[in-house]
């Protein structure tokens, strides 16, 4: 056989041992975000109070859980063909479902365990996702945003790979926060640390304040939220063009609708 010349071994050597050095650093970088994740105080839900407020894909018993499953599908199917993360969830006005469907959909993709998922509660003003599921939590978003308190402080870690961002008081200068230098700071640390596949940021309904306008160049993409007999079509259409505008619409779910396919 012949034998390999010596400068080609050189560079095999050299190829190898750069594979192995890229190796050790992927292998460290995931055991650095197994123990972030592991660090997160767990969250334990109210099974009465998260039924109570209609979280159906937490104990999947209820039939409704399924439209949660083929929104899933279509959402991770949109982020994976763009090379998304990070998913703005709003709706036009108050009452109608955005943080019901942010929390569905979070335990939703829970259950797909290749997938490890945030969801972040950005309405500052009026924070919803912790009252829903029935968890004590007296760390304040706002000190996160500012830099003020660790990760763990805020976060909660449901099973593997569901982490809960949960907000125990109202921020009076919601929108200026979340467009300041040190709320991207601290969401980029987050990401990095956490490394999660999908990120569902919670935020205000978007024809009451500026928050959602403010915080949109930080998502790769908005899913927009609609009320039955709750959003006109007017304030549905001003919401797509303003979010067609400044982000990318993954989607309009129609929510608190009394009727089923059929009718």
């Amino acid at each position: 056989m012949e034998q390999i010349p010596a400068p080609l071994q050189e560079a095999m050597r050299f190829r190898s041992a750069d594979r192995l050095a890229e190796q050790t650093v992927q292998a460290c970088a995931r055991f650095e975000q197994e123990m972030v994740w592991e660090s997160l105080p767990v969250l334990t839900v109210n099974p009465q109070i998260a039924e109570r407020s209609r979280i159906v894909t937490f104990a999947r018993s209820d039939p409704a859980h399924v439209a949660f499953d083929m929104l899933r599908t279509r959402l991770l199917q949109t982020l994976r063909q763009h090379g998304w993360t990070s998913v703005a969830i709003t709706s036009p006005t108050p009452s109608c479902g955005k943080s019901l469907v942010a929390l569905n959909l979070a335990f939703c993709l829970a259950n797909q365990r290749d997938c490890n998922t945030v969801l972040m509660d950005l309405d500052l003003r009026q924070p919803q996702i912790g009252q829903m599921l029935g968890a004590r939590n007296n760390a304040s978003m706002e000190d996160l945003l500012n830099g003020r308190c660790e990760l763990r402080s805020v976060m909660q870690r449901y099973g593997e790979n569901l982490a809960v961002g949960m907000n125990s008081r109202p921020v009076k200068y919601s929108a200026e926060l979340l467009q300041s230098m040190d709320a991207a700071k601290a969401l980029r640390d987050m990401r990095k640390r956490l490394n999660p596949h999908v990120i569902l940021y919670d935020l205000p309904p978007m024809l009451s304040r500026d928050d959602v306008t403010a915080f949109l160049p930080n998502v790769d993409c908005a899913i927009l939220v609609v009320g039955a007999e709750k959003s006109t079509i007017e304030d549905v259409d001003a919401c797509e063009r303003d979010l067609a505008e400044r982000s990318n619409v993954a989607g309009v779910v129609l929510n608190r609708c009394r009727y089923g396919p059929g009718y």
